[in-house]
């Protein structure tokens, strides 16, 4: 078995988003940089992204978009490598892009551009990428230097690696199908490093098993709403996007969006009518009204309150046996209010989410005050760095995480 020995100044452990990133970073100080990838393909992630175009930042990313137990955490990384920063790189290498909405931009043709775009610029500074190769062990040796040792995939040569810093830039959990894996936690435990519990973030949800035949009834229909999670009597978090009714529970942008602040067997609110904030009071001044009082009640929502899909109705008067098949007049004012409050107030429990397999992204990671805000690195430990998914940051749906992969990558390329 042949074995290589390789001494570099920089490795870094993952050719994702982050760790390419940080590539380029470092390369453009004139550091000899090498990365080590355990994936047969590079940037799986990204070439799968906003539905094969690459959702690659957000106009409006800022601190306050993200998640972590120390909030301020990421606005340090956010101001040293901002949106605009990316797009002028986008620009540089003649890449359409256009905005979708909320801030969120897209490539006009292949998420490819971005993966090519990355590794040309690798490329041009003389970055060495060995793939795949799985690394064996670390070992920290007594000059502050790493000792890496891996195998090589492909022709199962053994690899020496030496450098003087360590920057971990593996993932998280999400998408194991494409290579994701505990690798970077693993690493942090070896060097005494505390962890926030990871979880899946930007994931459908599923309903609880009682009520999990309605939502299959429902599956397909989308509904503009506005989804609520009350964490306490202060603090809520709300999102108005849309649902999508799945055969297990909820999808679509809000649900994404909601389920990286709740835990399994939380509930959330939903408003399934944000546009008619007198719902009841229409729906009693029609009890009044000839023209509609003879009619059926259900009738009166599909044709009045079509935001809602028709089956959403069909769905509610079966299998929750709400009575909405009989003529509007008999309905009692106590009725119409408790319809309203289902229809502005409906309450979805998350039995579980769907787990890291459909997670767009793992929240928890590294504790960030293991970390310098300002350069990614351990403090106890300033040789080795941790960037993107695996740190504590967790951005929402749009662009916001691949915009925290450039900023955290280029200020621990910046100062390994």
């Amino acid at each position: 078995m042949t074995l290589n020995s390789i001494r570099t100044e920089v490795i870094i452990i993952g050719a994702g988003a982050a760790g390419l990133m940080t590539a380029i970073s470092a390369a453009s100080r004139g550091r000899k940089v090498t990365i080590i990838e355990s994936h047969h393909k590079l940037c799986e992630k990204i070439r799968i992204s906003g539905g094969g175009r690459c959702n690659f930042t957000n106009l409006n990313a800022n601190a306050e978009r993200y998640i972590s137990q120390n909030p301020h955490f990421a606005k340090s990384a956010l101001r040293s490598y901002t949106q605009e920063d990316f797009i002028n790189l986008v620009k540089r290498h003649n890449i359409k892009y256009y905005e979708k909405k909320l801030g969120q931009l897209f490539c006009k043709e292949s998420s490819q551009e971005i993966i090519n775009m990355l590794l040309k610029e690798c490329s041009d500074l003389g970055v060495s990428i060995i793939y795949p190769c799985k690394v064996q062990g670390i070992t920290q040796l007594e000059e502050n230097k790493f000792h890496i040792k891996a195998e090589h995939l492909k022709d199962k040569s053994r690899l020496e690696l030496y450098s003087e810093s360590l920057v971990l830039a593996s993932g998280g959990l999400s998408i194991p199908q494409i290579g994701a894996s505990d690798f970077g936690y693993r690493i942090a435990k070896q060097f005494n490093l505390k962890i926030i519990e990871p979880k899946a973030a930007l994931v459908p949800l599923m309903s609880l098993d009682s009520e999990r035949d309605f939502y299959k009834k429902l599956s397909g229909a989308s509904i503009d709403s506005i989804c609520s999670f009350k964490k306490t009597k202060k603090e809520e978090t709300s999102f108005r996007e849309n649902i999508l009714f799945t055969h297990r529970g909820l999808s679509g942008p809000a649900i994404l969006q909601i389920s990286s602040y709740i835990d399994d067997s939380d509930s959330i609110q939903i408003d399934l009518l944000p546009e008619r904030a007198d719902l009841a009071h229409e729906l009693k001044s029609f009890t009044k009204n000839p023209k509609f009082s003879k009619k059926f009640l259900i009738n009166i929502l599909k044709e009045h309150y079509s935001e809602i899909a028709e089956k959403f109705y069909d769905s509610l008067s079966e299998t929750y046996k709400c009575k909405l098949k009989n003529k509007l007049a008999t309905y009692s004012h106590d009725f119409l209010d408790s319809l309203t409050s289902k229809l502005k107030s409906w309450k979805f429990t998350n039995q579980e989410s769907e787990g890291f397999s459909k997670a767009e992204v793992t929240r928890g990671g590294i504790d960030t005050n293991e970390l310098s805000s300002k350069t990614m690195a351990v403090k106890n430990n300033p040789n080795l760095y941790f960037v993107g998914e695996l740190v504590d940051v967790t951005g929402w749906l749009g662009g916001y995480n691949f915009q925290w992969a450039w900023s955290s990558g280029y200020v621990a390329g910046q100062n390994c």
